[in-house]
């Protein structure tokens, strides 16, 4: 006697070869097969889920590398806004991502971050901030959105440290140790459901 299975993408078949003759028979009832050899009938919609999942994720990874790669050769830079001096603009935890002023030239109505002095010339921190006025030369005019009246201090074009062209937000608060573990838990707890789902199909 011999059992010929096949199996496919809408499922199996078996057939009992014996001297008695070919009959069609249900397999399970002579012997169990491996789950490597079952073939499960595919699923449109979970197929194209599982597809769109990685291209998402290779997508972001590729973001992510670019990004720091382009960080590293200092092509842009990224900073974590603390105040809300830029409100509506850019929101405290927001990160915005800079080009120097040699490769972006700043004007009216950009936002820059400059290095922020005091009457005496002593660095205080740095300051993103909108241009409203002024130029390289004699200094950019700058002010807060958020804020009543313009910076006292103008800088000049040595001073700014770059211009802001993309902001994403929230990512500084993402990038909390709080967060992070919080974050780190949830996509553990995520994996292990998702697992004990697989274990019992």
């Amino acid at each position: 006697m011999t059992l010929v299975t096949v199996s496919n993408g809408q499922g199996e078949k078996s057939v009992l070869i014996s001297s008695r003759g070919i009959r069609v028979v249900d397999s399970t009832e002579y012997v169990l097969a491996p789950r490597e050899r079952v073939i499960a009938k595919r699923n449109p919609v979970k197929d194209a889920l599982q597809i769109s999942t990685k291209v998402a994720g290779w997508l972001v990874v590729s973001i992510l590398l670019l990004f720091t790669c382009a960080n590293v050769a200092g092509l842009v830079d990224s900073r974590v806004v603390l105040t809300g001096s830029m409100i509506p603009s850019i929101n405290p935890g927001d990160l915005v991502i800079s080009a120097s002023p040699t490769r972006l030239k700043p004007d009216k109505g950009d936002v820059v971050i400059y290095t922020g002095k005091k009457f005496d010339g002593t660095t205080v921190a740095s300051f993103a901030h909108r241009i409203i006025g002024g130029n390289a030369v004699s200094g950019f005019e700058v002010k807060g959105d958020n804020n009543p009246n313009p910076d006292v201090q103008k800088p000049v074009l040595s001073e700014i440290e770059g211009v802001v062209f993309f902001i994403i937000p929230l990512v500084g608060k993402l990038l909390s140790p709080q967060v992070f573990i919080l974050l780190l838990l949830c996509g553990f707890g995520i994996w292990l459901i998702v697992d004990a789902f697989r274990d019992e199909e």
